[in-house]
């Protein structure tokens, strides 16, 4: 990171066919009671065949702090893998752009990932139908009030890390460590997540675990993970290669390794 940067948060957002969610997406990034020369948004559209950009052209019109990169449409790996190349905030946060924060979450959950300085942060999540989400209204608790874990990684390895347990955007990445590591996306495949997280969790030396509902995940049957395929299924076969690879040629204990083997063929 450069001295004096005064950037605290980059939000990476990937944009694919998205065009009934996108926009609530972003507005309820901008709901979350941050100034806006402390964070930057950074949209990747991924070529997007639909209407996607032109919805949220208004809100690209009304904040300065967003970038949008155009690139051909290579999946959400390789967008979020550029957009973290240009992420100058300490923390990162990647969001599906189908999905919501939920409204003044974000800021203490920042705040604590500023204090600690911890390599990941990560909280907890609601799980809503769009039915729900447009008629629930989601109260947050005191923060005060919340459970805060300090762990290791090996600890979140063990303790926090379950089969089907992959999931990116519950977190926030400490750029630096990303950097230090050279943590990125397997490029081009949809099981994307689980060689990722698994080599966070290996390699983090601090982690914070909140219990701070901060995310909603739209539950809906279009996604990805509800629908099998034969390129998913092939997908799945890669990332079970990457997986092996990983606990073979890293250095890690044999409970350690012994765990990967098990979450390789989970897939």
């Amino acid at each position: 990171m450069k001295e004096g940067n005064n950037l605290l948060l980059s939000i990476v957002v990937p944009v694919y066919n998205v065009e009934k969610y996108i926009h609530p997406c972003l507005e309820s990034i901008f709901n979350q009671g941050l100034d806006e020369n402390k964070f930057e948004v950074i949209l990747v559209n991924d070529g997007t065949k639909d209407r996607s950009m032109e919805v949220i052209q208004d809100i690209i019109e009304q904040h300065k702090n967003i970038t949008v990169i155009n690139q051909k449409n290579q999946g959400a790996s390789v967008a979020r893998n550029n957009g973290m190349a240009l992420a100058k905030g300490q923390y990162i946060f990647m969001p599906d752009s189908d999905d919501l924060l939920i409204e003044n979450s974000m800021k203490p959950l920042l705040e604590k990932a500023i204090e600690s300085q911890a390599d990941v942060i990560v909280a907890d999540f609601c799980e809503m139908t769009n039915d729900e989400i447009n008629s629930t209204k989601t109260n947050l608790p005191d923060f005060a009030d919340i459970r805060i874990e300090e762990k290791t990684g090996e600890q979140m390895f063990f303790d926090f890390l379950k089969i089907h347990n992959y999931t990116v955007w519950r977190t926030l990445y400490r750029n630096d460590f990303l950097r230090f590591y050279d943590i990125t996306f397997y490029p081009g495949i949809y099981c994307q997540d689980k060689p990722f997280i698994h080599e966070i969790y290996i390699r983090a030396k601090t982690c914070i675990k909140v219990s701070w509902p901060f995310y909603i995940y739209r539950r809906h049957p279009q996604g990805i993970s509800y629908t099998m395929s034969e390129r998913l299924a092939k997908d799945c076969c890669k990332a079970i290669d990457i997986m092996w690879n990983m606990a073979s040629d890293m250095d890690l204990s044999p409970r350690m390794r012994t765990k990967m083997y098990d979450h390789t063929f989970s897939a």
